[in-house]
């Protein structure tokens, strides 16, 4: 049987399982009579062009163990929008390598990159491994990388609502990563399974800002009772699109013309010492959620691996243009399975937070997203705590 060689590589930023991912598919590459040589980009695409390229098959199974459970990207990653020339430049160096599969990690903008290797290059067969904190992929139910962070963000949520509470004095504004969609905010509301009060608000971007109606809920609560917490995706903007705390200029965006959010917990926070006189600062984990390690979920530990198995399937079998997602197929009890689904419907498209996981007010979430996001964090990391109920 005639063998290809096949080409992994990692793009955008790292996740608490995108190595689980490759460790997936070093596994399957290792199953399948088809695959030759195994080679990985250094610096994702960049490593393409660069001809950068590292034979990384034949690692033992403690060796892949060790890989699954390591966080961010062992083979580096990059945030390179590939022009049209690229393409050809690529084609060149797979072509030398004998590489005839490739597979490429990453969100909406390597599915697009996925997308249009594969009809340009027709000699190699090419798929989109799902990654994103942000779970804003389409074609899936979610997407490795969601789980753990979502993880990270309700615990984090939990602890700060919790010191918020012991030391009564102070609004605490925390800023969560999710550029355009607010999936990842919204898990703020799993800390509930600790107090049905944490947080006391959830901001996302699908909302425009309303400063007016922000401010008045803010004094409202605080009468009320005192210090709490509001999460907010760093993603906010105003009623203009303006995004908020954003300085302008060409500084603030990414090689894809991606506005680069950021600033939102300080604006905040200023605004409501400015115009309410109280006491308020601003959290902000920022990288430390991405890819941490000590907040994994296993679930989404276990998926991300599963998703770079079911790729490398998928192109031993002759496919081409796919990237792997998941369909539910029930939430209690939680269980997925594995589609291959057309880049065509997923390159370049945001999977937003829906309108029915946002409450009427816009400034929380609903029970219904509970009920989605719970099971991919796996077991409640919030079950041994105690806490004395008012």
């Amino acid at each position: 049987m005639a063998t290809r060689n096949l080409l992994v590589a990692h793009g955008g930023g790292p996740t608490a399982v995108i190595n689980a991912s490759l460790a997936g598919v070093l596994r399957e590459a290792s199953r399948q009579k088809s695959v030759g040589r195994v080679f990985a980009a250094r610096g994702g695409i960049e490593g393409v062009l660069k001809g950068d390229l590292m034979e990384i098959g034949g690692l033992g199974r403690r060796e892949l163990e060790l890989l699954k459970r390591t966080p961010s990207s062992a083979i580096g990653s990059c945030r390179y929008k590939v022009g049209e020339g690229d393409y050809e430049a690529i084609a060149k160096v797979l072509h030398s390598f004998g590489i005839g599969y490739f597979l490429y990690t990453g969100g909406n903008d390597s599915m697009d990159t996925c997308l249009k290797l594969a009809e340009r290059a027709p000699d190699c067969l090419v798929a989109g491994v799902p990654k994103t904190i942000d779970n804003d992929l389409a074609g899936t139910d979610h997407s490795p990388g969601f789980g753990s962070a979502a993880r990270y963000i309700a615990v984090s949520t939990a602890e700060l609502c919790l010191d918020i509470r012991a030391l009564n004095i102070q609004i605490s504004v925390l800023e969560v990563m999710g550029r355009n969609a607010g999936w990842l905010a919204a898990a703020a509301s799993l800390a509930r399974s600790l107090d049905p009060g944490f947080p006391a608000m959830i901001l996302a971007p699908e909302r425009p800002f309303d400063e007016e109606a922000f401010l008045g809920e803010v004094q409202k609560r605080w009468k009320a009772g005192g210090g709490f917490v509001v999460v907010a995706s760093e993603g906010l903007t105003d009623p203009t699109g303006t995004a908020l705390g954003a300085e302008g200029g060409k500084e603030s965006v990414d090689a894809f013309g991606h506005a680069l959010p950021g600033g939102v917990a300080l604006y905040l926070a200023s605004l409501i010492r400015r115009r309410l006189g109280v006491r308020a600062r601003s959290e902000k984990p920022g990288l430390l959620g991405r890819a941490s390690r000590s907040l994994v979920s296993e679930v989404d530990l276990d998926e991300a691996e599963l998703s770079g198995i079911e790729s490398v399937r998928g192109l031993c079998e002759g496919q081409s243009g796919f990237m792997v997602g998941f369909k539910r197929v029930s939430s209690a009890p939680y269980q997925i399975a594995a589609a291959r689904v057309d880049l065509h419907s997923v390159a370049n498209v945001e999977r937003k937070l829906p309108t029915a996981y946002i409450t009427s007010d816009g400034m929380n979430v609903t029970p219904e997203f509970d009920t989605y996001c719970r099971p991919l964090i796996g077991a409640d990391p919030l079950a041994d705590y105690w806490l004395l109920r008012r």
